[in-house]
């Protein structure tokens, strides 16, 4: 289960457009003369419109079972990010497109499969989760290496599809072999509530109670600052590389230097997650990428730098996109946890796909990423704060007994 979730993630709506995208813009301005900034748009309307999708699709995975959601939503996803190889001249038809991936493919993302994982494991569920979560690292190594290759070798739009062989021909087949919540009796003990009518229930608070109180919105703040600061940062990273002097092969192994950070972040705070205080485990990671917003200010990079840069960048992703699932789980519960996680997906989803619209915007203005990589910098450093105002662990799963009936 877990492979197939790795997989599904690995090979979704969220990693698959975000480390492609990057290396799509130069063809496409060459072709259609379009700006960075118009192209930026279509992901931010992607995120801005997938955001608003994640908590229908939580919701549906929480009454329908999250196997149906996932995997749909997987198939559709594939068959939409194909249809970009028939792109005509048309701005409209390009945001179009990206419309269309917003309203099928957030089922896809982390969204859907982590809570399954949830469900299976409790007690080292930083682990579990972190290791699925590989998926994005995996991606983010892989996929801007082998999108450079399909460009240089077959061209811009025979590459669309050729990507998208990888969730309907890799990740959906494996999905339909081993994807599945557990039954009731197979899941953790400590995700038990009272029962009902003599069936066993899931301890979890409602997305209601949640709103009413303070941790969900500490965690919302958190997410927005650390993902905007973030999602435009790594769009527009094999730009910011060229500025300085470095070609598209040199920065695509940079970019897999990117992935390769996620998974050390991923695992590390995993394990972590497990015995330590979440906001304690990441205070460092979420503030120290404010350091590569100043290594890659101004137009002097050497290559140490910019390794630098990217390992920091990619240890603060590998370590916020678990942090979301995790403390979901633990702070909340799992009876309502797709409709939450749905919600804070959702602020995560509009902070990303913000980002690379305002990078964009600020590089067209100024002509430099700096002032933003400034604003971005302040960004991590607070959020990694803000988490420390979470407080305590709840007992259980989140809940006490009289909110779980």
């Amino acid at each position: 289960m877990l492979l197939a979730s790795l997989l599904g993630i690995a090979c979704g709506a969220s990693p698959l457009p975000f480390n492609t995208l990057g290396f799509f813009i130069g063809p496409l301005q060459q072709e259609f003369g379009w700006s960075l900034r118009d192209i930026s748009l279509g992901l931010t309307i992607y995120g801005v419109l997938g955001a608003l999708m994640a908590p229908l699709f939580g919701m549906l995975a929480d009454r329908h079972g999250v196997r149906p959601v996932a995997l749909g939503s997987l198939a559709a996803f594939g068959l939409v990010f194909a249809g970009f190889a028939l792109l005509p001249a048309s701005l409209a038809a390009f945001y179009g497109l990206w419309v269309l991936v917003g309203l099928v493919g957030i089922g896809s993302t982390p969204v859907t499969w982590s809570r399954a994982v949830n469900l299976w494991f409790f007690r080292q569920r930083g682990l579990a989760l972190g290791t699925t979560l590989v998926g994005t690292s995996l991606a983010a190594m892989l996929l801007p290496p082998l999108t450079v290759w399909l460009i240089a070798r077959f061209g811009w739009r025979p590459a669309f599809p050729l990507l998208a062989l990888l969730p309907l021909a890799l990740a959906l087949p494996v999905g339909i072999i081993l994807f599945r919540e557990p039954r009731p009796e197979e899941r953790p003990p400590e995700l038990a509530a009272a029962t009902a009518n003599g069936r066993p229930a899931l301890a979890g608070l409602t997305l209601a109670e949640c709103l009413r109180g303070r941790q969900l919105w500490i965690l919302l703040a958190s997410i927005l600052m650390v993902a905007f600061a973030y999602g435009g940062a790594v769009i527009h990273l094999p730009r910011m590389l060229e500025a300085n002097g470095f070609s598209p092969p040199q920065a695509a192994p940079l970019m897999s230097l990117l992935g390769l950070s996620v998974l050390v972040g991923r695992i590390g705070s995993g394990l972590l997650l497990d015995r330590f205080w979440a906001p304690l485990v990441t205070l460092p990671l979420l503030a120290l990428p404010a350091l590569a917003c100043v290594l890659l200010m101004g137009s002097e990079l050497t290559l140490p730098a910019a390794a630098l840069a990217v390992t920091l960048l990619g240890l603060s992703s590998g370590a916020e996109t678990d942090l979301i699932a995790y403390l979901a789980g633990r702070y909340f519960g799992m009876a309502h946890y797709g409709r939450i996680y749905g919600f804070l997906y959702m602020g995560f989803a509009l902070a990303t796909s913000a980002s690379p619209a305002a990078y964009g915007w600020v590089r067209d203005a100024t002509g430099s990423y700096d002032r933003m990589l400034g604003v971005a910098g302040l960004l991590f450093v607070s959020g990694a704060l803000l988490l420390l105002a979470l407080g305590r662990y709840p007992e259980t799963s989140g809940v006490d007994e009289a909110s779980a009936r």
